[in-house]
């Protein structure tokens, strides 16, 4: 897996990836674990949570939320204060949040109230749907280890300073300072207090990283290994040949190796799809300010998305290994692997009418341009001038063998439609195309895709308010309509399933990014002789103090 490099329980832009959060996981679990599978009250996993199945008021409004008799692996207990100091911390540097949406959490938390050690209170601003709210607003809560990190320096104090929100944010700069620093990792005290079951042992930038397991904790899921070596590699084949070799325990088959399958398992592993309760898209830029008015132009959207022939990909390039993507919602077991619920099939001629019937003169193999600009019937629409042509920069994540298959097939099917795409391939091509505000100069990417082992996997609840609502933390295209997002907030309020089928069906048509066959998370190899780590969590959590040696 890629190196983890961030390290305090409270996520920043840019470093939500999937890596963080195991690691995040191994050391600082927050409050709930959650499972899909069962009929689990709020999906809730009562064994592996740090507190009781939470108590919702007549109302709706009042969470009351009971620790269980745990501990730091200083010796000292996991108390409700802890959780209030992660919660103070959240509200008083909220912006820097990168689960934060102006009105989301913390913002929708009318009161926190410590009652006990043991017990505390969240009231509401309103009586939201309660499995939606914990599985997707408070699943991000966090106990924090306020006797050791309330200061504001190594050697500063320790006291309440995170109850005065000019001192909280004192205090968050220290902390955020400490994790900037991967290097100290292994060495800075403040990371020796750990809640989960696992400790870091060692780790190296970029490198190796050592769990061990926590001998101090007192949760049923303690650890029944004694150390976990991650290993990053620099590309999907280098970490092949070291499965293939029989270095490693648990790896992975890329797509395009997957006719190697039989001499993996005959070399004593276990090979099974991770299938992933996920979507893959590609976000285009409607903040570029020189191709963004064109992305707004939604018979474009269509037309490229009828481009992209998402049936043939998945068999051919991914090796059966991937699906299509239909809309914002997960398909449902039974239709993965097809286009029912797709708003748009492969169509190149369909494209290529649209951009015709919309002033556009399409020349095949080359650069289709505007040569009726207005925004009359027939013409370009808004922002579009005469002779503005069809050609953008694709950004894409290097590394692996099927993406750059699958982005060399999209370039060619683009070309029909006089689309040029340049591909851009880096290591992390989330960091290089962040949200962009309108007007920024340099705001200069049009397409982007990070969905190599899928682009987004979701908490309990597939609704869209980080990704798809106006200004929301991971809309990277900054897409905004309003339609869509009155249909996000109904989903937050309703517990009738209808309300997210409306707003899945509003966006699988209304094309916020382009939709994208979305593979396993991995075809994951393992040595037959370990278990628990099948079934694997569709989720993406991986949960190495579940494994044990047969």
């Amino acid at each position: 897996m890629t190196t983890p490099n961030w390290i305090l329980p409270i996520s920043q832009p840019g470093k939500t990836g999937g890596e963080n959060a195991i690691f995040g996981d191994a050391l600082y679990p927050s409050v709930f674990s959650w499972q899909l599978a069962g009929d689990a009250e709020f999906n809730i996993d009562t064994e592996a949570s740090l507190a009781e199945i939470p108590e919702v008021s007549e109302d709706g409004l009042t969470y009351t939320i009971t620790l269980k008799d745990l501990q730091w692996s200083d010796g000292e207990p996991i108390t409700a204060r802890d959780v209030e100091f992660w919660y103070n911390l959240v509200e008083a540097n909220k912006e820097e949040w990168a689960s934060y949406r102006e009105g989301g959490f913390p913002d929708n938390v009318d009161s926190f109230e410590v009652v006990d050690d043991k017990t505390f209170t969240l009231t509401t601003t309103e009586a939201y749907a309660p499995g939606w709210y914990l599985g997707n607003q408070l699943n991000a809560l966090t106990p924090m280890p306020a006797h050791a990190w309330n200061k504001t320096s190594d050697d500063g104090e320790v006291s309440d300073l995170d109850r005065d929100p000019e001192t909280a944010a004192e205090v968050f700069d220290y902390l955020v300072s400490a994790s900037e620093d991967p290097a100290s990792y292994d060495s800075n005290p403040l990371w020796d207090t750990v809640s989960g079951a696992w400790t870091l042992e060692s780790y190296t930038p970029g490198g190796e990283v050592v769990l061990a397991a926590n001998e101090n904790y007192q949760g049923a899921d303690a650890a029944s290994l004694s150390e976990v070596v991650f290993k990053p590699f620099t590309d999907d084949n280098s970490q092949f040949n070291v499965l293939r070799s029989g270095e490693i325990d648990y790896g992975y088959i890329p797509a395009s190796a997957i006719d190697q399958q039989s001499v993996i398992e005959a070399n004593g592993y276990t090979v099974e799809p991770w299938h992933g309760w996920s979507i893959t898209y590609m976000p285009m830029n409607f903040n570029n300010p020189e191709t963004g008015h064109l992305f707004k132009q939604k018979y474009l959207r269509q037309a490229m998305q009828q481009l992209i022939d998402q049936e043939t990909i998945s068999e051919v390039v991914w090796r059966g290994a991937a699906a299509p993507t239909c809309g914002p919602v997960p398909q449902e077991p039974g239709a993965s692997g097809t286009m029912d619920g797709c708003a748009y099939g492969f169509d190149p001629e369909a494209a290529i009418k649209l951009l015709e019937d919309n002033g556009w003169t399409v020349n095949d193999g080359g650069v289709s341009t505007c040569d009726n600009p207005g925004t009359g019937e027939g013409q370009c629409g808004e922002g579009v001038e005469a002779g503005d042509e069809l050609r953008f920069t694709l950004t894409s994540q290097s590394g692996f063998t099927a993406t750059s298959r699958m982005m060399a097939e999209i370039k060619s099917q683009f070309s029909r439609a006089g689309i040029e795409l340049e591909i851009r391939e880096v290591p992390d091509s989330v960091a290089v195309t962040q949200a962009c505000e309108p007007g920024d100069a340099e705001c200069d990417w049009d397409l982007s895709f990070f969905g190599s082992q899928g682009s987004w996997y979701y908490p309990v609840y597939a609704s869209g308010e980080r990704l798809f609502a106006t200004d929301a933390p991971v809309n990277l295209g900054r897409y905004s309509n309003e339609t869509a997002d009155e249909l996000i907030d109904a989903t937050q309020f309703s517990s009738d399933p209808q309300a997210l089928q409306d707003y899945n069906d509003f966006l699988a048509e209304d094309l916020p990014v382009l939709w994208m066959p979305n593979p396993v998370n991995r075809i994951s190899a393992f040595s037959s002789d370990i278990q628990g780590i099948s079934p694997q969590d569709p989720m993406l959590t991986m949960r190495p103090q579940d494994w044990s040696r047969g």
